[in-house]
């Protein structure tokens, strides 16, 4: 198996893949950790099926790149349950819900009414959970998806103390001075980001195990912020490494192997965190 990864890896599109893939299980997990502890992590979701819905739309318009169309509407629809959480006397849960189940129906009726393809359940359940199209990337989408990685993670790094504290007090940050709103809506568009750029790897249902399981997985070990962090950048890259390989050696689906290694992994910290009691 060695011997075959390694014929593999003379394939530019396999190192492209592999690259795209380990820079958007590092931007998922960083952000994932204050998703999970400001209690915020289904927006990951909610913005995935609203990036299918774009996506619906974007191919009954036949527009000749996906992305280019998505991720704009994706990233209006983050602030909107940003902005929606905060003013209208609704749950957060309850908001992101609606919208999620509203972009899922209209992105598989706009499917199915204007027969955008000559196997719509096939490109449903392709978009749905992932394919071998992180195999196909061109060039253009592996810089645009490391220019706008490396951009989540520098940012990330450099306003780190900040996202820590918004995350643990944001209501005594705000009385401080800070401008949370300002850092909240950056996080919001942040994700927007690597939700669509995570639709080629793993599928919009399946999104939301690359955002949760490493920060959770690290939560059940480590105790501190920082700790936590790190182990959960780390821990995802490991996850999405293993998974493609496993999936191009064995013929899997990329995304679905991928969330399988993550549970695996998660299975494995419980266990270390129950121990240690």
């Amino acid at each position: 198996m060695i011997d075959k990864f390694i014929e593999y890896l003379e394939y530019p599109f396999v190192r492209y893949a592999l690259i795209v893939g380990v820079l958007i299980a590092l931007c998922s997990s960083l952000l994932g950790v204050t998703l999970v502890l400001k209690r915020f992590s289904f927006i990951g979701d909610g913005l995935s099926h609203v990036a299918f819905g774009a996506m619906g739309i974007a191919s009954v318009l036949k527009l000749t790149s996906n992305v280019y169309f998505v991720m704009p509407v994706t990233i209006i629809a983050a602030i909107f349950l940003l902005r929606a959480n905060k003013e209208i006397k609704i749950n957060g849960d309850a908001i992101i819900a609606t919208v999620s189940v509203a972009s899922l129906a209209l992105g598989y009726l706009l499917m199915n009414v204007f027969k955008t393809g000559p196997n719509v359940s096939g490109d449903v359940c392709t978009t749905l959970f992932g394919s071998t199209s992180i195999l196909t990337l061109s060039k253009t989408e592996v810089s645009l998806s490391i220019i706008l990685s490396i951009i989540v993670v520098g940012i990330f790094i450099l306003l780190y103390n900040k996202l820590f504290a918004i995350t643990f007090d944001e209501e005594y940050m705000k009385a401080s001075g800070l401008k949370v709103e300002l850092y909240n809506t950056l996080i919001a568009v942040f994700i927007a980001i690597i939700v669509v750029l995570s639709m080629n790897l793993v599928g919009s249902l399946l999104i939301a195990a690359l955002i949760v399981f490493p920060p959770l997985s690290s939560m059940m070990v480590f105790k501190s912020f920082k700790a936590v962090t790190i182990s959960s950048g780390i821990l995802s890259v490991i996850c999405a490494l293993m998974g493609m390989i496993a999936s191009i050696l064995l013929g899997t689906p990329v995304g679905a192997t991928i969330v399988i290694v993550d549970m695996l992994a998660f299975i494995i910290f419980f266990i270390i965190g129950r121990a240690r009691g």
